[in-house]
């Protein structure tokens, strides 16, 4: 019980720092710290995930920056999807299901470390124009502009962020925030804030399913979720006097740690 609460904070600590992407841990500290399977394990990521990042959603609502109808349509998708992730994750060796985590969590380290070109504009991630971005902000009203590409666009990321949640049972956040600053004008502070709403909703929702399937969480599960709720509180508070680089160098280095740590298990 006492490791379950130590990694639990660690993790929602991780993720109040990092934003959505810091779930992908849940699962490693879960088959890595307490011994439990990939299968065992993805639930019990899933709702510390969900319920952790339904704490930084329910902020970003209050300050009015969710794009609501964007999260929806991904969470809709991806709840769609999501039992597929299962279905095919139950068919899979968990030898398998290490390794694809493994490599997951290189491509997340990866990601993290690139470092991005700056761009000028009003934006905290650069200005765009109506041909290089699939979803645009209406300049007027200030709202995303609804066309068919856009909806398609978010709707195929919702599909892929579920599929993935249900597969390898992570929040998803470390997909949406990247696609979200590629395809869309949406600056910084409303991406995350919109992530986080879409990874606690398709983390609750793949929890329902792991229950309809017949998984059940042990009590020290439910010590873990109730941890990572605090470490993410704790994470809110520190992120602001903590350099962005050094956090994500940090992180990125303690994702290619967990992924050989992954690796070596599933070669035993």
């Amino acid at each position: 019980m006492l490791l379950a609460s130590v990694l639990g904070v660690l993790m929602g600590l991780v993720m109040g720092l990092t934003g959505a992407g810091g779930g992908i841990l849940g699962v490693p500290a879960l088959v890595l710290g307490l011994g439990l399977s990939m299968t065992q394990a993805a639930p019990v990521s899933l709702l510390a995930v969900g319920a952790a990042a339904a704490v930084g959603a329910i902020d970003g609502l209050r300050h009015g920056l969710v794009r609501y109808r964007a999260a929806l349509l991904i969470a809709l998708l991806g709840a769609l999807f999501s039992p597929l992730g299962v279905f095919v994750a139950h068919q899979l060796s968990e030898q398998l299901l290490m390794g694809l985590f493994s490599a997951l969590m290189v491509l997340v380290a990866w990601r993290m470390l690139r470092r991005e070109k700056a761009e000028a504009g009003p934006s905290d991630h650069g200005s765009a124009s109506w041909g290089q971005k699939n979803c645009m902000l209406n300049q007027q009203t200030g709202r995303l502009a609804w066309t068919a590409k856009c909806t398609a666009t978010l709707a195929a990321l919702g599909a892929v962020t579920g599929a993935v949640s249900g597969l390898l049972g992570v929040g998803g956040g470390f997909l949406i925030v990247p696609a979200f600053k590629q395809l869309t004008d949406v600056q910084m502070r409303g991406i995350v804030a919109t992530s986080l709403m879409v990874v606690s909703l398709l983390s609750l929702i793949g929890v329902v399913g792991a229950f309809h399937a017949g998984v059940s969480i042990e009590p020290v599960g439910w010590m873990f979720i109730g941890a990572s709720i605090v470490g993410m509180l704790a994470g809110r508070r520190l992120c602001s006097v903590i350099p962005a680089r050094s956090l994500q160098v940090g992180f990125a280095s303690l994702c290619v740690v967990v992924a050989v740590g992954m690796l070596a298990n599933a070669l035993r």
